[in-house]
Formats: C-alpha cells, structure tokens, sequence
C-alpha cells in the first residue's frame, strides 16, 4: 500500500499544471491563465461558438444551458432521436484541452477530437479520435472493446485509460457518479495525452505503425487516415444520457 501511495503522489507531483487550479470559479479565466494563453469555449451563460452536427446553429432540443452547466438532456431511443452532437465553430491542431463533466448513473459520452470532415454531417455520431466518457460500473460498454479500451478516459476502441501502480494493477481515478471529474487533452503535433482527475492516463502518437495497427483492429477499421487529420473542431457527443459540462477551456500551442 506504500508503495502505490508513493507512486501516485509521484505522478501527481509531476504533472503538468492545468487550466483552473489557481482559478476556483466556474467558467472564468483568472489573470495567470489569461497569461498562460487560454481561451474560454463555454462562458457558463450561452452557446456562443458551438453549433450541431446536423443542424444549422445549436441545437433546439436535447441541450441546454442552466446552473452555469452546458447540459445534455437525456432522450428516448438512440442519439439520432436527440440535439446530436455538438461541435466548436473553430478547428484546433496542437492544444490543451481541460474541461469538467459529471455523468448520471449509466451515462454514456465522450470528447471528440480530428473527427472525418466527411463524416461530419452524416447521420449518426461522427468518427474521431474520442476520450470516452462513461459509466463504468454500469454501462455495457465497459466490458465491450478489448481490454478496457472503452472505459472512461480511454482512447474508445483503441487504447485503454489507466496508470500501472508498483504492484502491477492498473488504476484510473475516477469519481463518483455525480461529482465532477476533471478531462484533459493534450496535443501537441502527432503526441496526443488523456489526463482524468488530475492524472495522465494514457499517451500515444498518431500516425505510426502502432497507431496504424490499432485502427485497423477497431471498429475504425478501413476509414482513411482514421485520427490522422492535421486540425478540426472539438465535439461533445450527445449519447441521449444526461452529462453536464462546465469549465470548457483551450489554449492553442
């Protein structure tokens, strides 16, 4: 148990430092990361510089803005019976990405990220490169995949989230459903970071023979230059499960 305490306060000693840990409220930047170069993607109050993937505009259902909280409503059926998917007004390439979410019990979503421009606008959820956000305990989803690779803070589909302790059992740090967890992403040329509550969880670079490989043993298989994109739109995935997002902050590199 020392041991992995040890560990763990070492990952966390070492991390580099985020976008509100020397700002304490919601949806502002204070004046160091005004400094540090971030830029506010949600000011808690309105939809300003998002737009839906199959609509003109934001969407007119399925998401709302309340409590200082960008709110997917949940919604019978699949997500082609909901708002859709959301996306960024602008593209990004290299950035740092930092957001909070909290789910409800057996939600399911995710963050987006070099999404097919094709694809976009298809019916059904775009492809991209996605940092899963899901229920662990209780969506099927969990035990889907390969080896956790579908978990929350995973690459879905491709790279499982967690962090491998001295004892040789992976962990993650996830919350509990109903209290916010922290998401970050990193990415910086073809380097890519999944960070969940303050700690990396997985890394890899996109566009080798490794990332090849896993795309082509994924559900992704087949789609051309799958995640190899050089910029696109940050997308937050309407799963028509209630997950509230707040705190949505970027820097570009």
């Amino acid at each position: 148990m020392t041991l992995i305490l040890v560990t763990v306060t070492l990952l966390l000693s070492s991390m580099v430092t985020a976008a509100g840990q020397d700002n304490p409220l919601p949806n502002t930047l204070s004046e160091q990361e005004r400094q540090d170069g971030w830029m506010l993607l949600f000011d808690g109050s309105t939809t300003d510089g998002w737009t839906g993937t199959r609509t003109e505009g934001f969407p007119q259902i399925g998401w709302v803005v309340e409590n200082g909280e960008l709110v997917v409503l949940p919604a019978p059926g699949d997500a082609n019976h909901s708002g859709g998917d959301i996306i960024t007004t602008r593209e990004y390439e290299s950035f740092e990405l930092s957001l909070e979410f909290k789910l409800s019990e057996g939600a399911n979503s995710g963050v987006k990220y070099f999404m097919d421009p094709g694809l976009l606008k298809e019916k059904g959820s775009a492809l991209g490169l996605e940092y899963s956000i899901l229920d662990d305990a209780v969506h099927p989803d969990a035990k889907m995949g390969v080896a956790g690779n579908r978990t929350q803070g995973s690459l879905y589909d491709l790279i499982p989230a967690g962090i491998t302790l001295n004892s040789g059992k992976r962990e993650k740090m996830n919350r509990s459903i109903g209290e916010w967890n922290q998401l970050r992403i990193v990415v910086k040329g073809k380097k890519v970071e999944h960070w969940l509550n303050a700690v990396k969880v997985l890394d890899f670079k996109r566009g080798t023979s490794m990332f090849r490989a896993l795309v082509a043993n994924s559900k992704y298989a087949g789609k051309e230059n799958f995640g190899e994109w050089k910029s696109g739109p940050i997308l937050l995935q309407d799963h028509g499960d209630w997950v509230a997002f707040r705190n949505i902050k970027i820097r570009e590199f």
